[in-house]
């Protein structure tokens, strides 16, 4: 097991790693909206979902992926009314590539962010 850290993407705001690498597979923490320097980025949930996904690109990079080796995320929301704004952002990202996917409703997440994301990856791909 690897534990993944990378400066271009926010510190772990407690305890647990940005990733973590066991064989073949990074399984990445929920990312939400924070730059690379913990500053949270607000405004529409396109621009906190962009942001979301530069950190995962990071972290993917940092563990030796990339969003083509993304096999299996899961999307938490606070306002499903926002999941079409959301699912562009998403559709555009990922391109080509559909990995399978769980979005949730919840009633909030850290730091006031509107989305979070984590993912599964395959190392090396």
């Amino acid at each position: 097991m690897q534990i993944i850290s990378t400066q271009k993407a926010p510190q772990a705001i407690g305890p647990y790693s940005q990733a973590i690498v066991s064989g073949e597979w990074v399984h990445t923490s929920g990312q939400i909206p924070l730059d690379a320097a913990g500053q949270k980025v607000t405004g529409a949930i396109e621009q906190q979902t962009e942001q979301v996904f530069d950190n995962l690109e990071a972290v993917l990079r940092a563990a030796g992926s990339s969003l083509a080796g993304v096999v299996s995320v899961t999307v938490f929301m606070t306002d499903l009314a926002e999941f079409g704004a959301m699912n562009g952002v998403f559709a555009r990202r990922f391109g080509e590539h559909r990995p399978a996917r769980s979005t949730v409703q919840v009633a909030a997440l850290p730091t006031g962010a509107r989305v979070e994301i984590a993912a599964i990856a395959r190392v090396g791909a």
